[in-house]
């Protein structure tokens, strides 16, 4: 998965403004002024051919008409972490692999890979909420 991404998403910015439905983001999409955690793996996910809403964690995590819980992880299933089981303000990433979740957070400020157990030694980020599936695909031009 990781491979089929363009070089120019690493350079991505952490800008915690840029989140799912803020002004700057429905003014000029894309990840070219910075992203959220949420925004950037949205517009990862398109790149990669799913359409997901543009919710805010607790509302990606209470959807159920685009989304779904699982409890197994694959490649391109959205993934969410906290200090607690809270969802509200939850940290959301993308697993890109085996031991590989694909995000965009303050402390390093651009996209990282990092594995499950790095997640879970960071107190901010130990508590996996859950894991939720996309079931909605991009429709091709002209379809």
């Amino acid at each position: 998965m990781l491979e089929k991404l363009p070089d120019g998403l690493w350079a991505t910015r952490y800008v915690g403004a840029r989140f799912p439905g803020a002004p700057p983001v429905a003014e000029r999409p894309g990840l070219a002024d910075g992203a959220n955690c949420q925004l950037f793996a949205y517009e990862v996910l398109r790149m990669l051919g799913l359409d997901p809403p543009d919710l805010r964690s607790s509302e990606l995590w209470a959807d159920a008409e685009f989304t779904e819980r699982v409890t197994t992880p694959r490649p391109l299933d959205l993934v969410l972490f906290n200090a607690t089981q809270n969802a509200w303000g939850a940290h959301v990433g993308i697993v890109a692999g085996d031991d590989q979740i694909l995000h965009l957070c303050a402390e390093v400020g651009h996209p990282a890979v990092w594995s499950w157990q790095e997640f879970e030694d960071r107190p901010r980020y130990r508590t996996l909420v859950g894991i939720k599936r996309v079931m909605r695909r991009l429709r091709s031009p002209g379809a």
